[in-house]
């Protein structure tokens, strides 16, 4: 018989992040009951701790979505209850021992990482299932047994086996954020695609420390107008699910959705080490307007020209800093005017800082971070991760402070077509000095971006939404004024750098109804380029 082993709740294996900058290792039960000492979660990607922070919010739905403070019970089921419950927790400072100690020693047996039948967030099922290596369990090496790492983090052992602590880690994030390689054993199966938080554009809030951050995620009403249904974790089952690519219905309920297993696992150990795990699909659900989710960014698309807006989570751009995302999830319309489904979380942050309630401080900085993985070749394989902040004043999200939003909208908009100008420049530079250089286009707009990133974020981050009209203005005239000498600046060094072959010109050929010949010349350019930025100013940015 298995040997039962390494409780989740007793043993250290969150990282966590100290007010000293030190990472340490503690249990499920310190994370949380300790959380307000706590800077945040400190684990090897930024995708393990959005992975590690559902797995938390998940104890806290399945404890104070039942109880309150004082572990007496309590029903979440309109606004007025729900503030009243998470009002009473973020007062206190911290979370309240005796309802989450009388939880957890509940649940005790549920959370061991190895058990011969309920393992935590396994399987004995999965054995069947595609064999793989610690290497690619984890998840900075995601190396398989046919595409090895040239330069991997990790050499010998540590490609080859894992502690039982970074193998507790790994698997939620493999749980999470796995590629869609592994091939079913059963046939005729439909295709769950990569893991479910793979398939998002993950945003969530931040406080000052480990309390703060978790307590912003806890969003007590849907969208933060719609009570949930009865929490579900999976560690709650009677019997876990363990068939092979099982197609669900969209969860109703917080617990459930944070502890979906998008995967059935089943991890292999020899002489205190994991040295591998077997994989099969597990549960997924219709991705369109599933609003359950509250952590993401939503696209809008259309299957016939009449038909509803349908809503399906939006990934991350690697390549898009956070704040041009600003119009597709702070505002209500995006800069193409097409209706926004805002995230959960940013409801949630919004229904708190409303003054009627007294939850957060009017003045208060609320900061947002994004999380994703970037995939290759249809998602069967992970290329890159990432994760991006942006701090502002929580008021901007008042309903009464939508001009402020509609401002920024439209200096992200102004952003945009500067970047457009500039890449235009870059062309017509390049044409005129014979050039053949590939995506110069695309690099002038990435300089342009890469030097306007900290003045735009800077800018947002001093916006006092409650500023008179004449302090509003000055912030608005001195915002346009640092803009415009980023890219004249930039545009005045494209030009030097094009040489004196593009000074001089060339006749080009345009061809259309009708074959015209026409000089490109950097001066010419030049001058076209500063007639493009008159008359992108003069239009606002509209």
């Amino acid at each position: 018989m298995k040997k039962i082993e390494f409780n989740l709740l007793e043993e250290p294996w969150i990282r966590v992040l100290r007010p000293d900058c030190t990472v340490e290792e503690v249990s499920l039960r310190q994370a949380l009951l300790q959380a307000q000492f706590y800077s945040d979660l400190a684990g090897e990607l930024p995708t393990q701790d959005v992975a590690m922070l559902r797995l938390l919010l998940a104890v806290l739905h399945a404890v104070f979505g039942r109880v309150d403070i004082h572990g007496q019970p309590v029903e979440l089921k309109n606004t007025t209850s729900a503030i009243q419950q998470w009002r009473s927790l973020w007062q206190l400072g911290h979370f309240p021992e005796g309802p989450i100690q009388e939880y957890l020693d509940r649940w005790h047996d549920r959370f061991w990482l190895f058990h011969p039948e309920r393992p935590f967030w396994q399987v004995p099922e999965a054995e069947i299932g595609t064999e793989y290596t610690s290497a690619k369990l984890n998840g900075e090496l995601s190396e398989s047994g046919n595409k090895l790492r040239l330069f991997p983090a990790y050499a010998r052992a540590g490609k080859t086996e894992l502690s039982y602590a970074q193998a507790a880690r790994w698997l939620l994030y493999i749980n999470g954020f796995d590629d869609t390689s592994a091939k079913p054993k059963g046939k005729g199966l439909p295709s769950p695609g990569a893991g479910w938080l793979g398939k998002l554009g993950l945003i969530q809030a931040v406080g000052n420390n480990l309390f703060e951050t978790l307590l912003l995620n806890l969003i007590l009403l849907q969208d933060g107008s719609k009570a949930w249904g009865p929490e579900k974790p999976c560690w709650e089952l009677d019997v876990p699910h363990s068939g092979e690519r099982v197609e669900v219905s969209q969860p109703d309920n917080q617990a459930e959705l944070l502890t979906l297993q998008s995967r059935r696992l089943l991890l292999h150990r020899s002489d205190d080490r994991v040295t591998g795990y077997a994989l099969l699909g597990g549960d997924f659900f219709e991705r369109a307007n599933a609003f359950c989710e509250q952590m993401t960014t939503w696209r809008s698309t259309q299957e016939k020209k009449n038909s509803p807006l349908i809503y399906l989570p939006r990934r991350h751009d690697t390549s898009r800093q956070f704040w041009r995302e600003f119009p597709t999830i702070f505002t209500e319309k995006s800069n193409n005017n097409i209706p926004v489904h805002i995230p959960g979380i940013v409801r949630w942050i919004t229904l708190l800082q409303n003054h009627n309630y007294h939850c957060l401080d009017s003045k208060a900085l609320i900061r947002f971070r994004i999380t994703g993985v970037e995939y290759g070749d249809k998602d069967f394989f992970v290329t890159d991760t990432f994760r991006d902040e942006l701090s502002f004043h929580a008021s901007l999200l008042n309903e009464v402070k939508k001009n402020w939003r509609d401002q920024i909208k439209v200096k992200i908009r102004r952003c945009e077509q500067f970047a457009d100008a500039l890449g235009k420049l870059a062309d017509d530079l390049a044409l005129a000095a014979g050039a053949g250089e590939p995506d110069v286009a695309k690099k002038a707009k990435e300089q342009f971006y890469f030097r306007i990133d900290q003045p735009f974020r800077q800018w947002l981050y001093s916006i006092d939404p409650d500023w008179d009209e004449d302090e509003t203005d000055a912030s608005l005239a001195a915002w346009h004024e640092q803009e415009r000498k980023i890219v004249y600046a930039l545009g005045n060094e494209l030009v030097e750098e094009a040489g004196p072959t593009a000074f001089v010109g060339r006749l080009v050929k345009k061809s259309g109804n009708k074959e015209i010949s026409y000089r490109c010349a950097a001066p010419i350019a030049s001058n076209q380029f500063a007639y493009r930025i008159r008359m992108i100013e003069k239009k606002g940015g509209s």
